[in-house]
C-alpha cells in the first residue's frame, strides 16, 4: 500500500476492523517514512452502484466524490475528518443495502442532508444550496427562512413542560375536587 502524501510503500498497520455492515475490513496505517496515517478499505468487488443523475445520464457511485461535497460543506464547522468520514461510510451503506444496482441522486443528497440537518445547520445549509441549486437570492432566503422556522419550533418543543394530569380516582377525594357553585 502507498502512501498518499510520500508515496512510500513501508506502512505499518496501526488498527483493524470490520466496516460497511461486515463487508469490508478498515485499516489504519501509518507510513514508516513521513508518520503519516491513513485508511484502506479491502472489500469484496461486487458490481458497482449506478447513481441516476437529474438529466437522465448515470455515472458509477463515487465515494471520493461524496467525500469531497461533505468535506467542502463541512469546511470550518465542528466536524472532524473522521466524522466525516463515518457520515460517507454511514451514507454508503445505506446505498449499498437498499439500492440495488441503480440510486437516483436526489436520494444520495438527501441522506447526506438528513444527516447534516441532525448535526450541523450550517453545513446542512451549505450542502442544500448547492444541491438545490437556487435560481437567485430570494430563493435562498425563502429556504434559510424555512430552515429557522423550523428551528424555532423544535426549540419551542424541546423547552415545553409537561404537566402532570391528576388522576381523581387515585386521590379517593371526587367531590373535594370538583369546583363549588
Amino acid at each position: 500500500m502507498r502512501c498518499p502524501k510520500c508515496d512510500g510503500t513501508r506502512n505499518r498497520v496501526v488498527d483493524t476492523r470490520t466496516s460497511r455492515g461486515g463487508r469490508a475490513v478498515r485499516r489504519r496505517r501509518e507510513c514508516e517514512i513521513c508518520d503519516r496515517r491513513f485508511t484502506t478499505y479491502e472489500f469484496v468487488e461486487e458490481r458497482p452502484i449506478q447513481v441516476l443523475k437529474r438529466g437522465g445520464e448515470t455515472e458509477e457511485f463515487d465515494r471520493a466524490k461524496l467525500l469531497r461535497s461533505l468535506t467542502a460543506a463541512c469546511a470550518k464547522r465542528p466536524f472532524s475528518a473522521e466524522e466525516i468520514d463515518g457520515l460517507v461510510e454511514e451514507i454508503e451503506e445505506e446505498v449499498s443495502r437498499s439500492a440495488g444496482v441503480e440510486v437516483a441522486s436526489s436520494r444520495l443528497s438527501e441522506m447526506v442532508m438528513n444527516r447534516l440537518k441532525a448535526r450541523d445547520r450550517v453545513a446542512y445549509v451549505r450542502y442544500a444550496s448547492v444541491y438545490r441549486n437556487f435560481r437567485d437570492l430570494d430563493e435562498f432566503q425563502d429556504f434559510v427562512a424555512d430552515v429557522r422556522a423550523r428551528q424555532r419550533r423544535e426549540q419551542l418543543s424541546r423547552d415545553q413542560v409537561e404537566l402532570p394530569l391528576l388522576d381523581l380516582a387515585l386521590d379517593g377525594n371526587e367531590e373535594d375536587s370538583q369546583p363549588e357553585g
